[in-house]
């Protein structure tokens, strides 16, 4: 059983997360800034924000793997890297593993690039792309001591095309994963499941990867 914190716990990312993570016996505590509405059963909450840590520092001792779902949006929309900043600072020099979860914006179309932000990518959706580039470069530079993960979901991911648990997924590396017909989409729910896997399994240390169907 490992010790799993997610930040943006009760984001959508995030509360999928908590709920894979706990179906397989891990404890699990969810970090917001805001109470959850549909608490998970077994996940413990706790209120607190990535932009001071000092007032939950307690939480992160002892901690396996810490994944931040925080998502820049809302008053968070410019303080989204400050936030993540503050969490590797907060891991460096321990052993808890760190997770970070991006958008497909960074993926490449193919082997070598170009990236998916580098084509037509669709204007209302660049800010946040934008901020997952930066994140997955901010770990780039961290102390090769920092054990870190970073995961694309596929093109379609979120709310809107909330899809079912298959408990299935391909990992593309760095390509983004499309299916025969070209459409790239994973499940809220198999998102998680790429994410806890990778908890458990370790397969990608200091490097990113994709997830889809």
């Amino acid at each position: 059983m490992a010790r799993i914190i997610v930040l943006g716990g009760t984001g959508y990312a995030g509360r999928h997360i908590v709920r894979e993570a706990v179906s397989r016996g891990h404890a699990v505590i969810a970090i917001s800034r805001s109470e959850p509405t549909e608490p998970v059963a077994g996940a413990a909450y706790l209120q607190g924000s990535a932009l001071d840590l000092d007032p939950i520092a307690e939480a992160f001792v002892g901690a396996d793997a810490v994944v931040s779902a925080l998502s820049p949006r809302g008053d968070m929309e410019d303080r989204a890297l400050e936030a993540l900043s503050n969490v590797v600072d907060r891991v460096a020099g321990t052993e808890t593993r760190l997770g970070v979860v991006g958008g497909a914006g960074g993926s490449l179309v193919a082997p070598g690039g170009p990236r998916l932000f580098d084509q037509d990518f669709p204007e209302e959706y660049k800010h946040e792309a934008q901020v997952g580039i930066d994140s997955l470069a901010l770990l780039e530079e961290t102390e090769a001591g920092l054990d870190w993960f970073f995961i694309h979901p596929a093109e379609v991911f979120g709310p809107w095309a909330e899809g079912e648990r298959t408990g299935h997924y391909r990992d593309g590396g760095d390509v983004i994963v499309r299916d025969a017909d070209g459409k790239s989409f994973i499940s809220g729910a198999d998102f998680a499941v790429a994410v806890v896997d990778e908890i458990e399994q370790g397969n990608h240390h200091r490097e990113r990867f994709t997830v889809g169907y």
